[in-house]
């Protein structure tokens, strides 16, 4: 069986072909090179160590369920130091690490040119090499902006060690160029190996990659951090025709549950999402060869975190209504008056009253109240507890959940919202999007010309239809590690500044043995108010600064040539 965990174990072997640090580079062993490259498997099996860049369930945490921790989706035990603006100049430590990769792949690319055996075969993982490459040069454009771009093996004499960096809109040229050469050689999820690369994954994340780049510049254009003379459309267009090349394929659709009140524990929870038509890819775990994690645990707890009232609001009544203007909603005054009569997803993201937890022990239990008033990793933080990736058999203690890496309600969410930007939006487009996501969960659909105004809107300067587009996308991707890069693609990180993420309405007679202002922190209103102790004046992202992380000193005195980004102070 060829799963992540065996790619895990080949990484232990073959990473010696390949680790290294930028910066502090050695030439690897051309003895070991001119007996390696002879097959296709070699370069299989080169790329399987690159397979854990991916998010995963790892050890003692929420495992991907916690990537939201970063916005204002969710509320951790210690607030987001750079939502805070509390980040500082030593605080980033990805970017050698990354460069790290990206040499290895460059390795990987350089000697796979010409290797004997079926040609489909080399290319099919030359294409997973050109895919990783991408990948790993799309996060440091998201944390740095402008970097070096590198496309072959340096040495440590190589000229481009010191090279400037490469203008932010070519790196982005370059990592699409890199996917479309994915694309061309990766084969259909149904053609792939099982958990391996595939086209339809690679579809998705240039859609991904050309969406972020292209609202990136829209909105942050004559500023500090946008490119000048970037053409946003571009990258729109491509986002909005990959998602589409992605949606026309008939090997991907959504996933339809039987139950819509057991749609995301269907999918999320399910061992084997193998036939999962909206499940691109998955890590797969397997207990019996030590890959493991311990995210279904924290699942039924409180986790030391929790999901916000601020993304808890923007779930509809079933009416389609904001819950401002619905006569369906019941008030925030309780768990069960919140989730009464609102989108099904909302109830299937958090615990409510009444639902069946069954603890590590095995022991069924029935939920009544948040934890606010126990201590560590079983502490909920908000009281709003995240459910979403809860197994499917709740009474199972499983430590083999998988980690869903990519599905195709996200391609969606990025080719409406591409139309949406570009001005050329339509219903037809809406309805094979957004209301293919509602249909399935009998939600009533999205209309161009009947949305009704919320006074709550998060973006009142946006048009209504990029107010819905936005909040079905939150409400969607809730805790799937989304969130932070939307608001900052947006520009939107204004809506923050001097807020505290809320939670609950505290009611004294639920927790007797907890003292307000001791034990838990209530605002005026009787919220649950975690962060206001520490943060007395809520976030404070530095908006001309705090978009991009600073390059770590250390390469500053390495490399000359690069300037620091934007706020930061240059060495």
């Amino acid at each position: 069986m060829k799963t992540f965990t065996l790619i895990i174990l080949a990484f232990i072997s073959i990473s010696s072909l390949s680790c290294s640090k930028y910066l502090d580079l050695s030439p690897l062993d051309q003895v070991v090179d001119a007996d390696y490259w002879n097959s296709a498997d070699d370069i299989k099996y080169y790329a399987n160590q690159f397979y854990t860049v991916f998010p995963s369930h790892a050890g003692y945490s929420l495992g991907i369920y916690a990537l939201d921790n970063n916005s204002d989706n969710m509320v951790p035990g210690t607030y987001n130091q750079r939502l805070a603006g509390q980040n500082t100049e030593n605080s980033s430590n990805g970017f050698s690490w990354s460069f790290s990769g990206i040499r290895s792949v460059n390795h990987g690319l350089a000697h796979s040119v010409g290797v004997p055996g079926n040609p489909d075969q080399v290319s099919k993982y030359r294409g997973e090499l050109y895919f990783f490459r991408a990948f790993m040069y799309f996060t440091l454009v998201r944390g740095y902006g402008d970097v070096p771009w590198i496309s072959k093996t340096l040495l440590t004499d190589s000229e481009e060690l010191y090279m400037d960096r490469t203008t932010r809109t070519v790196v982005v040229d370059s990592i699409l160029n890199d996917l479309d050469s994915a694309i061309a050689y990766l084969p259909l999820k149904a053609n792939a190996e099982t958990d391996r690369l595939n086209k339809e994954s690679a579809l998705l994340f240039k859609s991904r990659v050309a969406l972020y780049e292209g609202t990136w510049q829209k909105y942050h254009a004559g500023t500090v951090f946008g490119t000048a003379g970037a053409d946003y459309r571009h990258y729109l267009q491509a986002a909005a025709a990959t998602a589409k090349e992605l949606i026309d394929l008939p090997s991907a659709s959504l996933f339809i549950s039987a139950d819509v009140n057991y749609l995301y524990r269907s999918m999320f929870g399910r061992l084997d999402l193998s036939d999962n038509p909206e499940v691109l890819l998955y890590k797969k775990y397997d207990e019996s060869m030590g890959i493991s994690h311990h995210m279904t645990n924290y699942i039924r707890s409180g986790a030391n975190t929790g999901l916000s009232v601020s993304l808890i609001d923007d779930y509809l009544c079933i009416d389609g209504k904001p819950i401002a203007i619905s006569d369906l909603y019941e008030g925030n005054e309780t768990l069960s008056d919140i989730v009464a009569n609102r989108d099904p997803r909302l109830t299937q993201t958090i615990w409510t009253p009444g639902d069946t937890v069954v603890l590590n022990s095995g022991i069924a239990t029935i939920y009544k109240f948040p934890r606010l008033d126990v201590s560590g990793e079983l502490r909920s933080v908000s009281g709003f507890d995240f459910k979403k990736g809860v197994a499917e058999d709740p009474s199972s203690v499983n430590r083999e959940n998988p980690a869903i890496l990519f599905r195709y309600a996200e391609a969606l969410l990025n080719y409406v919202e591409a139309k949406a930007e570009l001005g050329e939006i339509t219903q037809s487009d809406v309805d094979i999007s957004i209301n293919e996501l509602r249909r399935r969960i009998n939600m009533p659909h999205l209309v161009i010309g009947d949305i009704v105004e919320d006074p709550n809107w998060l973006y009142p300067d946006k048009s209504p239809i990029i107010n819905e587009i936005r909040r079905e996308r939150r409400v969607e991707l809730a805790s799937e590690g989304f969130r932070f890069d939307d608001l900052a693609r947006w520009a939107e990180m204004d809506i923050l500044i001097g807020a505290r993420p809320r939670g609950i309405k505290f009611h004294q007679e639920n927790y007797p043995s907890l003292e307000v202002g001791v034990g838990v922190y209530v605002d005026e209103n009787g919220y649950v108010d975690p962060y206001q102790n520490g943060l007395a004046n809520g976030y404070q992202f530095n908006l001309d600064r705090d978009y991009l992380t600073p390059i770590p000193p250390n390469q500053l005195t390495l490399n000359r040539n690069y300037t620091q980004n934007p706020g930061w102070r240059q060495n």
